[in-house]
């Protein structure tokens, strides 16, 4: 089927066919090799505050010596739980260092979520900002944890700026909630025991399993996917080369507004933005858009990832416009539907193009995306990254024809080994060697994809199959709306109608308008039945929309 990959002929030029999964032992080597070619170079910069190559690798080893110290041993589990601050990548490479299995964990997790990931994963070790550790305090005598590792928002900054932001997180915005966890050891106290230590280093494999990543859990219970150091490799090096002829090594600066514990920013910009030896702008929270304004006047950005929802809250806050944005030549979205109204504004307004991307937690993530030329299809979620196959099936279990929809399978190096003490989810994706999405897609022409919805979000009225993308991607388009998601809701005649819920950019717009706007482009059964106006809508830290939550409300 290699031979049959239609899309291969609109790679552009200089994007090879496939790459070599095997290429590094693992994380830890392609890190090691990146140390090697940009030795002093600024790797990641936090608050003002930078750490280059040299100083990562310095840092992530005495932190694994620290972690050895304490009696865990390769394969133990430990969780990260921060948003983006320095000691990310610090703890991430030292854990993956020491032989551990990474449990990446989204901060804003009530303690039921937690405790529900810890158990779950047999987590014995847990990286905390203080400001959660109150949940942590809640849960912990139900989980296996025994030792923990806190941080301050500020612990890396220097002094006097470090203990500023310490103070005002803590006695200003009163973010740090108090909490009480014996023999907990500040991150700093850890790095300087770490010293004291020589790492036992250990062998690392391509099929040894190095981080358990959780699905959203935004449409059943979370899930740990069990990624090997081959899936990163192999996804960084399908990210690489998708991107190497439009980048320069060692030059790049990458600015990373989404949390480096979810799949997408993990992967692109903690690891592939390493292998270009990239100095990457960690913004710790992308609500604040102020920061990602700053960024761009401090820095000379050549590279941001998104999701739409940030894309489009930029392109209507009025400092981005103000910004001189002529460094600016590669962004990339992923995580949802990249709608083309917010396209078309981003692309204006920066004149730099998005590429839309697609994949899943477990897909490492990535499995297709947009030419980085802009040469790819409105609408699309692109092509096959390389070494990658995919195919659309219909509900028979037939292969769909061009243009037919069907469930979207996958097939290469960067799919996952399965969910974590979970057999028979495991057994529930994988059909045949493919990995089954449970997202509704198709084919067009030259090997272009486009995603219609997921699965489970599918609204059926009368029969009628409707998918809430298109709905919103027409009702976005509207001047006076601002964000949109639509959902289905119960109805006695045809089974479900459709429900938007709308955030306004204009508070005069009203329901009978949007009916009308939506009412020119969709088919009777599609037009929203009902409006909601609401201030803002229920979103993943990632920005992505919870339709789930809308429906729950």
């Amino acid at each position: 089927m290699f031979d049959e990959r239609p899309w291969l002929k609109n790679y552009p030029s200089g994007v090879p066919a496939n790459i070599d999964a095997e290429k590094y032992s693992g994380v830890v080597e392609l890190l090691k090799n990146c140390v090697d070619k940009f030795g002093k170079k600024p790797a990641f910069t936090c608050m003002g505050a930078a750490i280059s190559y040299k100083e990562l690798e310095t840092k992530s080893t005495q932190f694994a010596a620290y972690l050895q110290s304490r009696g865990l041993e390769p394969g133990d589990r430990m969780a990260l739980m921060m948003p983006n601050l320095l000691q990310y990548p610090i703890a991430i490479f030292g854990a993956l260092k020491a032989g551990l299995i990474v449990v990446n964990t989204n901060p804003l997790y009530t303690p039921r979520e937690m405790q529900h990931q810890f158990t779950c994963s047999e987590v014995k070790a847990i990286l905390i900002a203080e400001n959660f550790a109150h949940n942590l305090e809640k849960v912990l005598p139900n989980t296996q944890i025994k030792t923990v590792i806190t941080t301050k928002i500020g612990e890396l900054l220097s002094y006097f700026k470090g203990m500023m932001v310490n103070t005002v997180v803590k006695y200003v915005k009163r973010l740090v909630p108090a909490y009480n966890i014996p023999n907990a050891v500040p991150f700093k106290e850890a790095l300087a025991q770490g010293k004291k230590f020589t790492l036992n280093p250990f062998q690392h494999t391509p099929e040894a399993v190095i981080l358990h990543q959780y699905t959203g859990g935004t449409t059943g219970v979370s899930k740990g996917a069990m990624l090997t150091n081959k899936n990163i490799v192999a996804n960084v090096l399908q990210i690489r080369s998708c991107m190497e002829p439009f980048l320069k090594e060692g030059e790049e600066v990458a600015l990373c507004p989404l949390p480096m514990y979810h799949s997408f920013a993990f992967t692109v910009n903690c690891c592939a933005m390493l292998s270009f030896g990239a100095h990457s702008i960690l913004i710790v929270n992308p609500r604040q858009f102020d920061t990602i304004v700053n960024a761009f006047k401090k820095y000379p950005i050549s590279l941001m990832t998104g999701v739409n929802t940030l894309f489009n809250a930029l392109t209507n806050h009025k400092p981005m416009q103000q910004l001189d944005f002529s460094k600016l030549k590669v962004c990339v979205a992923g995580g949802m539907a990249l709608q083309t109204k917010v396209f078309n504004a981003w692309k204006k307004l920066t004149g730099c193009g998005i590429a839309e991307g697609y994949g899943l937690t477990e897909t490492s993530p990535v499995a297709t995306v947009n030419p980085i030329d802009g040469s790819g299809i409105d609408g699309s979620i692109g092509l096959p990254v390389p070494s990658t196959i995919v195919k659309i099936v219909k509900e028979d279990g037939t292969d769909a024809g061009l243009n037919e929809e069907g469930e979207i399978y996958v097939q290469g190096p960067q799919v996952m080994k399965g969910y974590y003490n979970q057999p028979e989810e495991t057994a529930k994706v994988f059909k045949d060697g493919w990995l089954v999405t449970g997202d509704i897609g198709m084919m067009m022409e030259g090997g272009y994809f486009a995603i219609v919805d997921r699965k489970k979000d599918m609204i059926n009225v009368s029969g009628f199959n409707v998918y809430p993308n298109e709905i919103e991607d027409v009702i976005a388009t509207h001047p006076k709306v601002l964000e949109v998601a639509v959902i289905g809701v119960p109805d006695e005649k045809s089974g479900e109608v459709v429900k938007a819920f709308i955030v306004r950019k204009d508070g005069n717009v009203s329901e009978q308008e949007i009916i009308a706007w939506a009412s020119e482009s969709l088919t009777k059964y599609k037009v929203p039945k009902s409006i909601e106006f609401r201030d803002e809508l229920p979103k993943t830290n990632v920005g992505k929309i919870l339709r789930r939550a809308l429906k729950d409300s």
